[in-house]
């Protein structure tokens, strides 16, 4: 399908009153942007250009960090330097990337609900040569503020009524309202881009003004109903970005349920677009996935757990915990008030208990980190036991030292482990050792001063106070 998406993202967004862009404000973890970014590129659009403005470096560092050299060919930046309104807008594109052929879709940057199957049946629309160009309709609860299509007995679009034209009567007949996004047969497009004025009260070029232009030119203009309202929904606001994620997390959730998974409260749950979970997995409230989750089958999920761009596997616990690019097998056991930071690797039935945190390390299988430790930069064999207090001491003021602990070994509780160092397999440390030196395979490892005992200490020392 040869199809270009313009997005359009250069808008101030001054109804956010933020110091960043509009579309960068996040829904589920994800920013708003990359919702429309994805969509399009799920729609099979071959070019996606975004026309960037307001803050432009900044969404453009978004999308590079997120698209990369994978997305390269497909999704680029135009920067929309002297903002003249959303005609302009598209000119900058046109001008910029030399497109002018194929259909084309013009999509708002703050759509976040719109849905990929939407995108490419709206650019069906204009693929056969029928219609010049087509708008995206919906039918909102409350049409108030939006823009009214009037139809023609054809079918075909007579012209938009904006809001504050609308007669009472219009107000309440005309119930399609415009969505703000068009489709257009990209010859159309360029050859008559130019004849739009800003004979305007803002001086501005106007995008819907298209639609009378090619009417006049002898050109058809249709309408592509979107059955979903809430696709056609926008952001403008802080409030409306909290009913927009709202809208989303329903909708995610309920698919979830679909597939087998059970919510304990769903409205409680917050799982990103982009997050996969598995069948007769339960999610307890307040339960976050951010980024690229991916949870396996049989799972229990919270309460009170963060997981960013982490993979789950079968039948963990994750209790009250936080967790970031880390890597769970199966049968682990986390929480509750575990983290787990960038680099955890937790292998098959491993254990990180109670205000436990773990960082850059791999846990054996079996292997146990049940309460109150740190462990950084660790490989860890199978079936190891850390006692309660443990410290892997990775950081010497520069650099950042490795620990190694072998098979079945047992670190006794309030073990300080002075990295680098190499415990090996079948050995114990001594409770409140400070272990500096490699212990072989085996042996026992002890670091204590002599206990002193002065008796009769406590009544003196009352007499004396």
């Amino acid at each position: 399908m040869d199809v270009t998406a313009i997005i359009m993202a250069a808008g101030e967004g001054t109804r956010m009153k933020s110091n960043h862009a509009k579309v960068s404000h996040a829904l589920l973890g994800k920013p708003m942007i990359c919702w429309v970014v994805d969509a399009a590129l799920a729609a099979g659009c071959n070019r996606i250009v975004v026309v960037i403005g307001s803050h432009a470096d900044e969404v453009r560092s978004l999308l590079d960090a997120r698209y990369g050299a994978s997305e390269a060919a497909r999704v680029e930046c135009v920067e929309q330097t002297e903002r003249l309104g959303t005609a302009h807008a598209v000119r900058c594109a046109l001008d910029a990337t030399g497109i002018d052929a194929g259909s084309m879709v013009i999509l708002n940057g703050d759509l976040p609900l719109i849905k990929s199957e939407t995108i490419r049946t709206f650019a069906d629309t204009v693929g056969d040569g029928t219609h010049a160009a087509a708008v995206l309709t919906m039918t909102p609860p409350d049409p108030f503020g939006y823009g009214r299509i009037e139809l023609d007995e054809d079918g075909s679009v007579a012209r938009i009524v904006e809001q504050k034209d609308c007669t009472p009567e219009q107000a309440a007949g005309l119930l399609e309202c415009n969505a703000g996004c068009y489709a257009f047969d990209g010859a159309q497009l360029s050859a008559h881009i130019g004849e739009v004025g800003c004979d305007n009260a803002q001086g501005e070029y106007y995008l819907p003004d298209m639609i009378e232009i090619l009417k006049d030119a002898g050109q058809s203009v249709t309408i592509y109903h979107c059955d979903d309202y809430r696709e056609g929904l926008g952001v403008n606001s802080r409030a409306q970005l909290a009913q927009l994620t709202a809208l989303a997390r329903d909708a995610i959730n309920e698919r979830l349920m679909a597939e087998g998974v059970t919510f304990i409260d769903p409205a409680q749950a917050w799982i990103g677009p982009d997050a996969q979970v598995g069948r007769d997995t339960v999610v307890w409230p307040q339960t976050h996935l951010i980024g690229a989750c991916v949870v396996g089958e049989d799972c229990q999920l919270g309460p009170n757990t963060r997981l960013t761009d982490t993979r789950v596997g079968d039948r963990c616990v994750v209790d009250e915990t936080v967790a970031v690019d880390a890597v769970l097998e199966n049968d682990v056991d986390c929480g509750p008030r575990a983290y787990l930071r960038p680099g955890t690797h937790m292998l098959d039935g491993s254990k990180a208990g109670t205000h436990v945190e773990i960082k850059k390390s791999t846990i054996g299988r079996g292997s146990k980190v049940p309460h109150l430790s740190y462990i950084g930069d660790t490989t860890m064999g199978e079936g190891v036991n850390i006692g309660a207090g443990s410290i892997t001491c990775n950081y010497d003021g520069k650099n950042k030292n490795a620990t190694v602990i072998g098979d079945r070994t047992f670190i006794g509780s309030d073990t300080m482990m002075v990295a680098p160092v190499h415990i090996g397999s079948d050995a114990i440390t001594g409770a409140g050792g400070t272990i500096t030196k490699d212990v072989p395979d085996g042996a026992l490892a002890l670091e204590r001063t002599e206990q002193r005992i002065v008796e009769g200490y406590t009544e003196r020392r009352r007499a004396r106070l």
